[in-house]
């Protein structure tokens, strides 16, 4: 048994989604999760920036003994994966786009992706269309302004379902018939993108398979916590009270904000 903590970090709410998971079958496990909002939204920075930023947050995480970090951003996983993995010696878990099981529910043989600008010219993303996607075609929609508006925490705002409209309609219209969530904040507006696009249209997020591959890694590495229900603390960089809200209402515990990194 491991009772060391396990580390999450995004740049805002989004990775939220992927947190949810983790404790839904990771139940046991203490979680310590940060939100860097002093540096949100990463999609719009430059791969320099996010990779120092992973990584001062991986060595944040590891001073607080964590035995796993979990980046559950796709646009950090794209710039920084490779190079936190020869850094770190802990178990470093990312998250990519789901064109593989994309193109296996397709029918119409038209996938279309949503993701930030970043995670779209990141080499990740690439590779993935190259090793999967040769009989396919793949559509993406650079979705400028959707991270920022999700974070307003405002599924009601008419702005966000403007963006949703622009970003998700061009990729249907176009025969789309599976449409890939390639930024962990868009699960959070999941209802919207799938009411925008039609109850036949597939929408995949891979936030369960990064908490699976999470577990498969700690188990084989014996790295499992086996007491009883685990803990979860939320801290952020920023100030954000859109973040602070979330995590009230999401009924986790929130630790502080502005946190030095």
């Amino acid at each position: 048994m491991n009772n060391q903590p396990i580390g999450i970090f995004d740049s805002g709410i989004g990775g939220l989604s992927i947190l949810g998971e983790i404790k839904s079958i990771l139940p046991n496990e203490n979680l310590i999760y940060i939100g860097d909002t002093a540096y949100l939204p990463y999609g719009t920075k430059s791969k320099k920036i996010i990779t120092e930023r992973a990584h001062k947050i991986c060595n944040y995480l590891i001073g607080q003994q964590c035995k796993s970090i979990v980046v559950a951003c796709n646009t950090a996983t794209s710039a920084a994966i490779h190079e936190l993995r020869i850094n770190f010696s802990v178990p470093i878990i990312g998250i990519e786009p789901a064109i593989k099981p994309a193109t296996q529910s397709t029918k119409s043989r038209i996938i279309g992706i949503l993701a930030t600008q970043a995670t779209l010219e990141g080499d990740k993303l690439s590779t993935l269309k190259q090793k999967f996607g040769q009989d396919i075609t793949i559509l993406h929609e650079s979705c400028l302004g959707l991270v920022e508006e999700i974070e307003l925490s405002n599924q009601q705002s008419q702005t966000l379902k403007n963006l949703v409209e622009i970003y998700v309609r061009p990729l249907i219209e176009q025969g789309a018939d599976t449409l890939v969530l390639g930024c962990s904040h868009y699960p959070l507006i999941r209802t919207l993108i799938q009411k925008c696009a039609g109850d036949d249209v597939i929408i995949l997020d891979p936030s369960l398979s990064v908490a699976q591959e999470l577990k498969r890694q700690l188990d084989t590495k014996k790295l499992l916590r086996e007491s009883n229900s685990g803990t979860t603390n939320c801290s952020q960089t920023g100030d954000s009270k859109t973040f602070e809200i979330f995590i009230e209402k999401s009924k986790l515990k929130y630790g502080s904000s502005l946190l030095t990194i």
